[in-house]
């Protein structure tokens, strides 16, 4: 039997849209998903992880699990949170890069769906301390042109997921699927910087990265000129990627990466990783970083590993672009303002 309510909830629930704030649907979220809407959020990201995951396993990739208490930082960052691991310095992991980097050696073709960590202020509309990152590995590949075309199919199989199993979700959230291109666009990063200047007379070059407002002109761009609401950014500069990111070899200033931006905002992040165990003791060196922390990570890296790259998309993130949410919070099932005060009844 149903436990009899005697007061009425804190907000509605029998009304097509909640007319709530942000902070009432933080502080009742427990009440607040009952609502259709908010329901039909979290039903198309099962969709998504459904189509990520079938879209993979079609392609004979391993789906592994990867430890999130760690030794050491996998961005070489300092956003980390530590932890006293029994009286040993430990932190969260930031991401499985290392780990999915050496299954790679055993399994060739990896991929995760996990919890991720990040300690940094998250009072935006765009950051979370955690999120669910769908991670991707594959080896014996050319280039990271090769992740990149894997990424269009992994993003294509999605949003066919989601329009073959989630049509009533989708039309109750007023949300129509985007057209992945057959093959998506792409532009490097420095001719970017040149579209900028030339397109709307900002001077970015010489910068190592990109505003968000920087990501929404080249977005606007792929729309108006290019009919795509996704375009590849490659070749960032080195000194703004992590050590372990392979340089370009016709000119190692730049990498062997990129980044998808859909709709003007970052969304997925890759390139092809480096594959030498003499190339990443340079690359600790040139970043001035230990290798004591790495040692295990470097082991695969001595006994031989196939030429190799991925990527990772934040769920969230899709989920928030997808439906064009204005925060990121309305993504996240439990964001962290609403765990804390779980943990604390």
């Amino acid at each position: 039997m149903i436990t009899p309510v005697r007061e009425s909830p804190p907000l509605s629930l029998s009304k097509r849209a909640i007319k709530a704030s942000l902070a009432t649907l933080l502080d009742h979220a427990v009440i607040a998903i009952r609502h259709p809407a908010r329901q039909a959020i979290f039903r198309l990201a099962a969709g998504v992880m459904a189509g990520f995951r079938s879209t993979l396993n079609a392609r004979h990739f391993l789906e592994v699990q990867t430890p999130k208490i760690v030794a050491s930082a996998a961005e070489s960052g300092s956003n980390v949170f530590e932890l006293d691991y029994f009286g040993r310095p430990a932190c969260l992991a930031q991401s499985p890069q290392f780990y999915k980097q050496i299954m790679v050696g055993v399994f060739q073709r990896v991929y995760e769906v996990g919890p991720v960590f990040r300690a940094e202020p998250h009072d935006t509309s765009r950051h979370a301390n955690e999120y669910i990152s769908l991670d991707v590995e594959l080896g014996f590949i050319q280039n990271h042109f090769t992740v990149m075309h894997l990424l269009r199919e992994v993003i294509s199989g999605i949003f066919e997921a989601l329009q073959s199993n989630y049509e009533a979700e989708l039309k109750l959230l007023n949300t129509q699927l985007p057209q992945v291109p057959v093959e998506i666009p792409h532009i490097h990063f420095n001719a970017a910087q040149e579209l900028i200047l030339q397109l709307h007379g900002v001077d970015v070059r010489g910068e190592p990265g990109l505003s968000p407002q920087d990501e929404r002109w080249l977005g606007q761009w792929a729309q108006q000129e290019l009919g795509s609401d996704f375009i590849f950014l490659t070749g960032y500069p080195m000194r703004k990627r992590p050590f372990y990111t392979h340089p370009d070899p016709q000119n190692p200033v730049f990498s062997n990466s990129f980044d998808l931006l859909f709709r003007g905002t970052e969304l997925v992040t890759g390139g092809q990783r480096l594959h030498r165990y003499e190339d990443y003791i340079n690359a600790l060196l040139a970043a001035q970083l230990p290798t004591e922390p790495f040692v295990t990570y470097l082991e695969a890296f001595r006994y031989g590993m196939p030429p190799h790259g991925g990527f990772a998309i934040g769920l969230e993130w899709l989920i928030m672009q997808l439906l064009g949410l204005p925060n990121l919070r309305l993504a996240t099932l439990f964001p962290r303002a609403c765990a804390i005060a779980i943990s604390e009844i």
